[in-house]
């Protein structure tokens, strides 16, 4: 581990306000530094590949006609902007072994970044919505879940994601910021920004909470409520076949729901922000690692995103 204090940190000591923070990043061995560099960077490039592929399957195919892959896309742009936003700032940071942000773009980051997350949760309720009128209710559901259903939920997801983030931002801006301007993590999330204010940041710290909390667990709650109901009906399915392929058109947003909510339990239950490494860890968990394998569950279990691959592959390769 390398221990080190930035000169310019020392001039900002006497000033009542800060203009600029740094990011430490990683506390590494220069050794390992570039290694991590180059697993990063690859980690991003199969990331941007793979939700991209998702994104051109579904509008250039028979897929955009069923809501359910037109949420999936919208839900991998999410996680092509949140990693975007995340990774590479943080490959900069990881070369230079920590950098400095202005105070306005570590709130752009910080905006950003939860508008991006918090829209991850609202689309995946919509998705179990979708799930809940296929499987409950199948003899309406094309009635009920049309295009212009499809894109309001849409909608809603994204303007809601942003006017929560910005009411967050709204609180979070009126502090006053002038304490030591050290940020120790590889990105700006709301916990070490708070820690550079020398205002009172109990209220705000309520406020942000009540909005993570409504951003998280009210789409959580949302979606066992329809899971509830969805395997009642699978149960009163008579065949096991008929059971085994309603489960199966559940089993990739499953997967996906889990490795959402686990990684964020991790690091805002699990790992407090005292104990910095293990925070860290695992937000790099739900920052780089799941939008990596999020395609990779769709892609695997889905049967018409691999037909719709096959299909491109073999327009693509026929003469």
């Amino acid at each position: 581990m390398e221990e080190f204090i930035p000169r310019p940190l020392l001039e900002i000591h006497n000033k009542s306000s800060i203009d600029n923070v740094f990011i430490v990043g990683l506390r590494i061995h220069q050794s390992y530094r570039f290694v991590l560099f180059c697993f990063f960077m690859v980690t991003y490039a199969l990331t941007f590949s793979c939700n991209f592929l998702i994104i051109l399957l579904v509008f250039f195919s028979k897929l955009s006609r069923s809501p359910m892959y037109v949420l999936l896309s919208n839900l991998s742009i999410a996680e092509i902007l949140l990693t975007s936003n995340i990774v590479p700032p943080m490959l900069h940071i990881l070369l230079r072994n920590g950098t400095y942000f202005s105070l306005i773009g570590c709130f752009t980051q910080f905006f950003l970044f939860g508008v991006f997350l918090v829209t991850e949760s609202f689309l995946l309720s919509a998705m179990s919505y979708d799930r809940f009128l296929a499987i409950c209710k199948p003899l309406h559901y094309r009635l009920i879940m049309g295009p212009g259903l499809c894109i309001c939920l849409i909608l809603v997801c994204w303007a809601l994601s942003t006017l929560l983030m910005s009411i967050a931002l709204g609180f979070v801006t009126t502090l006053d910021f002038c304490r030591d301007n050290i940020i120790d993590h590889f990105y700006c999330d709301v916990i070490p920004i708070l820690k550079l204010s020398c205002s009172d940041t109990s209220s705000v710290e309520m406020v942000v909470s009540s909005l993570s909390s409504a951003a998280t667990m009210v789409p959580l709650l949302a979606i066992i409520a329809t899971y509830v109901f969805i395997i009642r009906a699978i149960n009163r399915i008579s065949s096991s076949k008929g059971k085994e392929k309603a489960f199966s058109t559940c089993s990739s947003h499953l997967g996906v729901v889990s490795t959402y909510y686990a990684t964020m339990i991790m690091v805002y239950v699990v790992s407090p922000s005292r104990f910095v490494i293990m925070n860290k860890v695992f937000s790099l968990l739900y920052t780089v690692i799941t939008p990596l394998v999020n395609p990779f569950i769709y892609t695997l279990r889905n049967q018409d995103i691999n037909a719709a691959i096959r299909q491109t592959l073999t327009s693509l390769t026929r003469p």
